[in-house]
């Protein structure tokens, strides 16, 4: 059976929603005390795990790490999920993105949420919730999103970030430095959000337990340090990750077209490689798709939770589903529970298959993520 989200559990929909609630003077889910600025730093793939396995390499960091201070991100462990419940406050199926690549049934094709955005899918009403950011700049509070130059204009940030003021920074340091300064400039109180990729690219490309990812770490960790010196004693400071991540050699990659009955029938194959959503051949009868989910929980349930959408949609990960967004979510999710990936050699690019650090399912190192509290939010 997939695990269930833990009952009244903090996830990544919280953390946002409950800043904006203590920076207005409210109650919130994370006990956070009345503020003037919240910067909330999201660091893309920094699973709670791994942070504890490599606590030498980041002492800031692993200073404010409890066992009280890990959350769930979500499942689908994927970042355009994932960010997409952190700014709206909302689960997947109240904000549609469903994964990390979802069918678009209108134009009959599956689109990359990252960086898949087009003239037919149009951010401001594919994602269907306001952002924390909108409802902050209504109240006539300050809402900015720091990020790197490259994702200014994409397709994900106009879906995800919109209502805030974005401001760049080439490097983790310059980042930090940019939500410092934003912190303390005078003006109404409000919300920073900062995003640090770095560490996921270096998983993706070379491992989570390689030097590249401990150096980006190292780096993470040592701009958090002066972030935190810098923040005034009316400001401050949370540290989360949309999802954590593992490691999967080549050698453990699944080849789906390799047992072709298992495709006959499927249309599309979504998702990502530790999290497939297969969707039928729209006139596919009855009595075959259940055959078809029954042929993929014989060749896969050992080693990965096979699901149908409705037994998906009732797990509660993705909390109550909107009828517009059922259609985007996988007829048979196949997650991974062992350390595997699937991948379509027909049509996986060798860029694809050399990826090494992987996420997207619902096993532990992939699900549980830190949320450490500094300056006011320590206290």
């Amino acid at each position: 059976m997939l695990p269930a989200p833990k009952p009244d559990g903090l996830s990544l929909a919280d953390v946002l929603e409950s800043c904006l609630s203590a920076i207005q003077g409210q109650g919130n889910r994370l006990g956070l005390p009345p503020i003037e600025r919240a910067v909330v730093l999201l660091v893309d793939g920094l699973g709670a795990e791994a942070l504890k396995a490599t606590a030498g390499h980041a002492r800031t960091l692993c200073g404010a790490l409890t066992t009280k201070s890990v959350i769930e991100a979500g499942f689908p462990t994927t970042t355009a999920a994932a960010l997409a419940s952190l700014t709206t406050g909302q689960l997947p199926g109240q904000h549609g993105l469903v994964g990390y690549s979802v069918l678009d049934s209108a134009h009959d094709r599956v689109v990359n949420q990252l960086s898949g955005w087009d003239d037919n899918l149009d951010p401001a009403t594919w994602q269907l919730q306001p952002t924390v950011f909108e409802r902050a700049s209504a109240a006539g509070l300050g809402a900015a999103a720091v990020g790197t130059e490259r994702y200014r204009d994409s397709g994900f940030t106009r879906a995800v970030l919109r209502g805030a003021q974005y401001v760049s920074g080439s490097s983790i340091s310059a980042r930090m430095q940019r939500a410092a300064e934003l912190a303390a400039q005078p003006g109404p109180p409000g919300l920073i959000y900062v995003y640090v990729p770095e560490l996921d690219m270096a998983a993706h490309a070379h491992g989570w337990e390689s030097r590249e990812w401990t150096a980006a770490l190292e780096a993470t960790d040592s701009a958090v340090r002066d972030l935190v010196a810098a923040l005034g004693p009316r400001a401050g400071l949370l540290v989360t990750a949309d999802h954590g991540i593992i490691d999967v050699p080549t050698r453990s990659h699944v080849l789906i077209d390799s047992a072709p009955a298992l495709l006959d029938g499927i249309r599309f194959v979504a998702g990502e490689p530790r999290c497939l959503q297969l969707h039928f051949e729209p006139d596919l009868s009855a009595t075959l798709r259940a055959a078809l989910v029954d042929q993929w929980r014989a060749a896969e349930s050992d080693r990965s939770w096979v699901l149908t959408r409705d037994e998906f949609v009732q797990s509660g990960w993705l909390g109550a589903v909107r009828p517009d967004v059922a259609p985007r979510i996988g007829d048979i999710i196949v997650a991974a529970r062992k350390s595997i990936a699937y991948y379509d050699s027909r049509t996986a690019s060798p860029h694809a298959r050399a990826m090494i650090g992987q996420h997207g399912s619902a096993t532990q190192p992939e699900l549980r993520v830190p949320l450490l509290r500094f300056g006011a939010f320590a206290a």
